[in-house]
């Protein structure tokens, strides 16, 4: 699943104007679109259709919903930094609709509370996402898609003057500081871990805690209709479980998260590229780390489990066309597979063999929003247990409380055996010469 072939859908969230295929000209200034983050006015939208213009006449979307023309003289006139509802507009709705896709971002930051998130609390630091998310001549730092973040800052660190992209760019290696005491031995033992263990691990202890966030997309039975109308199943939490266009979804609120060892870098499986079809899901994005690399910590994470199409002759995942006029191959009109592949592979300029199938695929949203306050955070016995903690599957690290060497528990028990006879032995001697006085 891709922009391409699908741009004047997808291009609706991006910064550019007319963005409709392939030849879109990022060097254009032009095509930059400054209202879409700098508008203070609440007023400005794009239409969903339209390759990332406004409406400039009223219009109305899929027969429902009507975007008033925008006043472009009023809204330029109103324009100032970015804020959390300015970004918002894309990154909280990214996926198809409020919190959708990342797990850890949704309308609910627009005005938090601290018990949401202890840096965009409305009421508090009330944090906008420029202040983490720090620019130079536009440049906006990222961590996690650029490889490296721009100025390559993917693991920034406090020396880089002006830039917050990490939580240590602020708060320090040694995050954890006594207030009242000098020296408090339990924060000692805390800051041990920030090598190896990133702060979002203990503070962000579950995601999705504002909307449901969707964990499971299944294309492969997309298409169904009943009478000939499309066919909407909503779930428990207000999210459809079942809708024509889309397939089968799950979702999920309060989730935990699952955990990687993570160095800043993710591998993509890349348009084009072969891989093979099996009973395990497919990684399309993975994240990069493993014990033995210093750069590398323990990381929560959204997994996001689905079935895209595949085509088994080129062993390669398919590009469908989604979005389109009935007629051009879109699945969102003629509802085949066939052509919709056939159509998004031909404007990716990739081959295609005439087959479809649909594979397991899973990837990775590395979780960063929604830090909970300190008393939320995990407590040591949530990782430090013998089974079912959160570290279970985390390898190439000893864990105390998880983790054990047979053969030194037999010299530790051994020893504190031999321990208690000789006490025994030593308070029987004491008892006897006593009464020999």
């Amino acid at each position: 699943m891709a922009v391409t072939s699908n741009w004047c859908r997808c291009t609706s969230c991006h910064a550019g104007y007319g963005w409709k295929d392939k030849n879109f000209d990022f060097n254009k200034v032009e095509n930059i679109d400054c209202l879409v983050c700098h508008d203070t006015t609440g007023t400005y939208k794009k239409f969903p259709t339209d390759c990332g213009y406004p409406p400039l006449k009223d219009k109305v979307f899929a027969g429902k919903k009507l975007f008033k023309a925008v006043n472009l003289s009023f809204v330029a006139q109103h324009v100032g930094p970015s804020t959390r509802e300015s970004c918002g507009k894309c990154h909280f709705y990214s996926g198809g609709g409020d919190g959708v896709k990342r797990g850890d971002i949704d309308s609910t930051l627009i005005a938090p509370d601290k018990k949401l998130d202890v840096h965009m609390d409305a009421k508090g630091l009330n944090f906008t996402c420029a202040t983490c998310h720090t620019t130079t001549a536009h440049e906006i730092d990222g961590r996690h898609y650029d490889t490296p973040a721009p100025g390559g800052l993917a693991l920034a660190f406090p020396k880089y003057e002006g830039h917050r992209v990490r939580c240590e760019s602020c708060h320090g290696l040694r995050p954890h500081r006594p207030k009242q005491k000098l020296f408090d031995w339990r924060l000692v033992k805390l800051n041990d871990h920030t090598d190896r263990v990133a702060c979002q691990t203990c503070h962000i202890p579950l995601y999705a805690r504002g909307r449901p966030t969707n964990i499971y997309w299944d294309w492969s039975t997309a298409g169904q209709f009943k009478d000939g109308k499309p066919i909407v199943k909503m779930g428990p939490l207000g999210r459809p479980v079942y809708h024509s266009k889309k397939g089968t979804l799950k979702w999920g609120r309060d989730l935990v998260p699952v955990y990687r060892w993570y160095n800043g870098t993710y591998s993509y499986i890349l348009p084009g590229e072969k891989v093979e079809a099996g009973p395990e899901p497919i990684e399309i994005i993975k994240p990069n780390g493993s014990p033995t690399d210093p750069k590398a910590r323990i990381f929560p994470f959204k997994p996001h489990l689905g079935k895209q199409p595949y085509d088994p002759v080129n062993k390669t995942l398919i590009i469908p066309k989604l979005f389109g006029p009935k007629g051009s191959g879109a699945f969102w009109a003629d509802h085949d597979w066939k052509a919709a592949a056939a159509a998004g592979m031909a404007a990716a300029g990739l081959p295609f063999s005439g087959e479809v199938t649909f594979v397991k695929t899973i990837y990775y949203h590395a979780l960063s929003h929604m830090v909970a306050p300190k008393e939320d955070a995990l407590k040591c016995g949530a990782c430090h247990i013998r089974k079912g903690g959160r570290l279970a599957d985390i390898s190439g690290v000893y864990l105390p409380g998880r983790d054990r060497v047979p053969e030194l528990d037999k010299i530790g028990a051994t020893l504190c055996l031999i321990a208690l006879c000789l006490v025994t032995i030593h308070g029987l001697a004491r008892i006897i010469l006593a009464f020999k006085k």
